[in-house]
């Protein structure tokens, strides 16, 4: 690959508290579960037998992303930056609540603009703060990023370089990341050429 190319890796994070007691996590911040630190470094260990690494680590500031990407890059010794644009998509009254938990009714059909959980973003503002996200990586020199997130501001990530916008009622593609998928890209800005090289959770079955 030329120097000139980006090569970003999208990681999610590993299990957490909130994963394991099926909640609505959001921006409510819930540390790693064991099992969570145990895919972290799993995955570590898999990237230091395949000699991957970064020249730097972005990651969400919430304690499961975090967490996991301070796990990964001691292991790999890359420098590590906390960026908020890469939270988790704000579901406002949601956060942290389970299903059987919820007092209000959702409306029947989501647009790109309603606000999920009714205080939180709408899916049109996390893709824009996913485009935001992927724009200050892409002010950077040419080089090997690593970010670690969460799915949904993941999957906006993946709509921002595949060109594909929002839709209605959750309607398009989804990518999913389990705890502690990646997804490996190329970007060649001359040409604007975007390539996923590898998408894989192998590291933990």
């Amino acid at each position: 690959m030329s120097n000139r190319h980006y090569h970003v890796t999208f990681l999610r994070h590993g299990e957490s508290v909130g994963n394991q007691e099926n909640r609505f996590q959001g921006q409510a911040d819930f540390p790693l579960t064991e099992k969570g630190r145990a895919q972290a470094r799993a995955l570590a260990a898999q990237w230091q037998a395949e000699k991957i690494t970064f020249d730097q680590c972005f990651t969400s500031p919430l304690l499961r992303a975090k967490e996991t990407a301070e796990i990964v890059s001691a292991a790999l010794n890359v420098p590590l930056v906390i960026d908020p644009l890469w939270m988790e998509m704000n579901n406002g009254r949601l956060a942290g609540l389970r299903d059987d938990e919820i007092e209000w009714e959702e409306p029947k059909f989501l647009t790109p603009y309603t606000r999920i959980g009714e205080t939180g973003e709408s899916r049109l503002e996390v893709y824009l703060r996913a485009g935001r996200a992927i724009q200050s990586i892409l002010d950077r020199a040419p080089g090997r990023y690593l970010v670690v997130a969460h799915g949904g501001i993941l999957n906006m990530a993946m709509y921002s370089v595949m060109s594909i916008a929002p839709q209605a009622h959750h309607n398009g593609p989804r990518f999913w990341f389990r705890n502690t998928t990646f997804a490996e890209f190329s970007y060649d800005p001359e040409w604007h050429n975007w390539r996923l090289l590898r998408f894989d959770r192998s590291h933990w079955q």
